[in-house]
C-alpha cells in the first residue's frame, strides 16, 4: 500500500513543466476575468485563430505591414498549437466574431506604446475574448517583433511583471513577449510551451 501510495508522486515529480514562467493568461497576478478595453491581455476564445487586416480607412495596414503580420504568424504563431487562418470577410459584431483585427494607427496609444492589444468584445468562458484589437503605429513601428509581442498578448500571453514566477521584462527566456520588444524577434520556447499547454 505504501509503494502504491509513492508511485504517482514519483510521476507526478517526473513531468515537471519546463517552461520558465506561466505568463499565459491568467496568471497569479492577472486574475481570471477578461475585461473590455484594458486590463490583462486575454485568451483567444479557441485554438482556430482567424484575423484580419485593416484594409481600408483610417486604420488601413500597407503592404509591407501586411507582409510583416504575414511573416510573423508564419515565423513564429503557426509553429504552435495554434491554426492561424486570414479572414477576408471579418464579422466584427455577434457570436463568430474575426478573432483578431489588426490596424496601423496611433489614436488611442499611450504616448510611450508603439502598440496595443485590447479586447472588444468578451468570450463564453470568464478568460476568454471573442475579438481583439491589435494596433500598431505606423512609420516604420510595423516590425516583425512588434507584431509577434502584440500577437502573443492576443492569444493571452503577458509581460514578465504579471507572469508566475515573475521575471523581469526584458529576460531574454520571454522571446518576443520582452518589452520593449524591439530587437526581440523570436517567440521562444517559454511562450511556445505555454501557448500549446494552454491551446
Amino acid at each position: 500500500m505504501i509503494a502504491m501510495a509513492l508511485v504517482p508522486l514519483m510521476i507526478a515529480v517526473g513531468v515537471a513543466w519546463a517552461a520558465a514562467t506561466d505568463n499565459i493568461f491568467p496568471t497569479r497576478w492577472t486574475g481570471a476575468f477578461c475585461q473590455l478595453g484594458g486590463g490583462p491581455p486575454c485568451l483567444t476564445d479557441n485554438r482556430e485563430v482567424y484575423f484580419y487586416m485593416d484594409s481600408n480607412g483610417e486604420y488601413e495596414l500597407e503592404s509591407e505591414d501586411r507582409a510583416t503580420v504575414n511573416a510573423a504568424i508564419d515565423g513564429e504563431l503557426r509553429p504552435t498549437d495554434l491554426a492561424f487562418h486570414y479572414d477576408s470577410s471579418p464579422v466584427f459584431e455577434g457570436s463568430a466574431e474575426t478573432d483578431i483585427i489588426y490596424q496601423e494607427g496611433s489614436t488611442g496609444l499611450p504616448d510611450s506604446a508603439a502598440g496595443m492589444t485590447w479586447c472588444n468584445a468578451l468570450g463564453s468562458g470568464p478568460s476568454e475574448c471573442d475579438q481583439q484589437y491589435i494596433r500598431i503605429r505606423g512609420a516604420g513601428a510595423y516590425i516583425y517583433e512588434r507584431v509577434c509581442h502584440e500577437t502573443g498578448h492576443a492569444v493571452g500571453l503577458q509581460h514578465g511583471d504579471n507572469s508566475y514566477p515573475t521575471l523581469d521584462n526584458l529576460d531574454s527566456r520571454l522571446g518576443c513577449m520582452r518589452t520593449p520588444s524591439y530587437g526581440h524577434p523570436d517567440l521562444g520556447s517559454n511562450n511556445r510551451e505555454n501557448i500549446n499547454d494552454n491551446y
